[in-house]
Formats: structure tokens, C-alpha cells, sequence
């Protein structure tokens, strides 16, 4: 075996363990950081939503009451100004949706199921959590929810959803009087629920992960071509151009041309004492003809 394939092999080797290694560091780290991406993204939506929930119950909602007694305004209700803000974001994040999920909810489509209620629960219980993150196998896969809690912060929302006398009516005969009432300051009514698929993080995860691998591969592949150059230039050419002057003059070749290698390196240094040895060799055999 020679020795560019042994230093090839163990090139091999090396290249193999390392490339194992971070494929499995990398794979992790890529991973982990994919999916604080998203939930990131999440708590920037849910942050939205509830910065227009707040101007909404502030500042729309006391211009439009006295309409509400005429006719019915959504755009004075807080939760259809978050569901609008985040219907604008998903234009750009369409994998993402939004849900204010309440145990005793105005709108029936926005009663919580029940891994939602449980969510729900877990807030009413410790007031002291202000955000939970939650995987859960689906039908369609697995997915990813961020949730923070949905809290009665406001007197204005006690007006549609306090006392049922208190109520618009005009919102009442939309909606009817069973449910949506009985709502108290301070009390935690629901959750805002961010969900995204799973596949979402492990698909850009993937993507980064196969070019990392891909550059990787492809820097290792220049390097073991630089160091055959330069094994076949500054080690192999002239050990084999040495082995072949000794050779010849083993067999009593008269006029070998000597191997001078210039430099200082080791290879030069070994050119210079083979030299030495040659010349020593071949006044010895003069020597000897005599």
C-alpha cells in the first residue's frame, strides 16, 4: 500500500468521524434553532394582535357606541381587530394560525376545544404563567402552539360581556344571551393560541442542514485534493526520484545525475544527506576497484 493511499485512508477517516459528528451537532442546533425561529415569529404575531385588541377596546370602541345601539359594529370588538391583523400577516406567514379560544365565548366558533380548554385551565390555575408552548400530534401532523393568556383587563369589555341588561341589543340578537356573560375584572376568559405545523421548522431546519452538509463536503473534497498536490510535489515525486538514483546506482550505473532539492524543509535536508551518501558510496567503490 502506498503512501498517498495510506494518508488518503486516513484522511477517510477523519473526514468520516468529523462529518458524523457535526452532522449530528449541527442536525440538533438546526433543529432547536428553527423552531425558536418560529415560536418567535408566533410571539411577535400574538403580540400584534393583542397590541390591536388594546387600541381597539381604548380608542374604537367608545366612538362606536353609540352606533352598536343602532347597528352592530365588529370593528369595535376586540378580537375581530386581532383576527384582521393577523388574517394581514398570514398574506406572508400562511402556515400560521391564530385563535382567541374562550371557555364561555359571544361567537360559537370561538368556543375552545378541548386541548385548548386545557390550556385555558392550566392559566386560570396559575396566574403566574404568562405563556405556554405545547406540541400535539395531529390528523395532519405534528404541530406547535404558542399560548398566552387572554385576561379581562379592560371595564369596556364588561359592557358587551358583564351583566346581560348591560349587553347592546343589537349585539344580543345576533348572538343571543346564553352565552359570553358573567365575565369579571381580572379573570382569565380564554387563551390566544398561535399554531404552526411542525413540518414548517423541520423543513427549513432540513434545507440549512443539507446545504451546511453539502458545503461541508465540498471543503473537505478541496482539502484532500490541496494536500494530494501537495504530498505528490513536496514528499512523493522526490522520494521516488531519490529511490530511483539509489536503484541505479546499486547497480553500478556510472554518471547518475545527483537529486538536489532546494529549500530548507525536511525533504530538502534528506536530498542533501543522500547526496552525501551517494558520493561517500561511490568513492568507496572506487576505492575498492583500485
Amino acid at each position: 500500500m502506498g503512501l498517498r493511499t495510506k494518508f488518503n485512508l486516513v484522511l477517510l477517516l477523519a473526514f468520516a468521524i468529523g462529518l458524523a459528528l457535526a452532522a449530528y451537532l449541527s442536525d440538533r442546533i438546526l433543529k432547536d434553532n428553527a423552531r425558536e425561529e418560529v415560536i418567535q415569529n408566533a410571539r411577535i404575531m400574538i403580540e400584534s394582535a393583542l397590541g390591536a385588541r388594546i387600541y381597539t377596546a381604548q380608542h374604537i370602541f367608545p366612538l362606536l357606541t353609540l352606533q352598536m345601539k343602532r347597528q352592530f359594529r365588529p370593528e369595535s370588538i376586540s378580537a375581530y381587530a386581532a383576527a384582521q391583523i393577523f388574517k394581514a400577516l398570514r398574506e406572508q406567514y400562511s402556515d400560521y394560525t391564530y385563535k382567541e379560544a374562550a371557555l364561555n365565548p359571544t361567537n360559537p366558533s370561538d368556543r375552545a376545544s378541548d386541548w385548548e380548554a386545557d390550556i385555558i385551565n392550566e392559566f386560570r390555575n396559575n396566574q403566574e404563567k404568562k405563556e405556554l408552548i405545547v406540541e400535539r400530534d395531529t390528523p395532519t401532523g405534528r404541530m406547535l402552539n404558542l399560548a398566552r393568556p387572554l385576561s379581562i383587563r379592560d371595564e369596556g369589555c364588561l359592557v358587551c360581556h358583564g351583566r346581560i341588561e348591560d349587553a347592546p341589543k343589537t349585539m344580543t340578537d345576533i348572538y343571543g344571551v346564553n352565552n359570553g356573560f358573567g365575565w369579571k375584572m381580572g379573570e382569565t376568559i380564554g387563551a390566544q393560541v398561535v399554531t404552526v405545523p411542525m413540518s414548517l421548522p423541520l423543513e427549513r431546519a432540513r434545507q440549512t442542514f443539507t446545504t451546511f452538509m453539502i458545503l461541508l463536503g465540498g471543503v473537505f473534497v478541496l482539502l484532500l485534493l490541496l494536500l494530494n498536490i501537495l504530498l505528490h510535489f513536496v514528499v512523493i515525486r522526490p522520494v521516488k526520484r531519490m529511490s530511483e538514483i539509489a536503484s541505479e546506482v546499486s547497480m553500478g550505473k556510472p554518471d547518475v545525475p545527483e537529486y538536489v532539492r532546494q529549500g530548507s524543509d525536511e525533504i530538502a535536508s534528506l536530498s542533501q544527506s543522500f547526496n552525501r551518501m551517494r558520493l561517500s558510496l561511490e568513492n568507496a567503490m572506487k576505492m575498492l576497484g583500485e
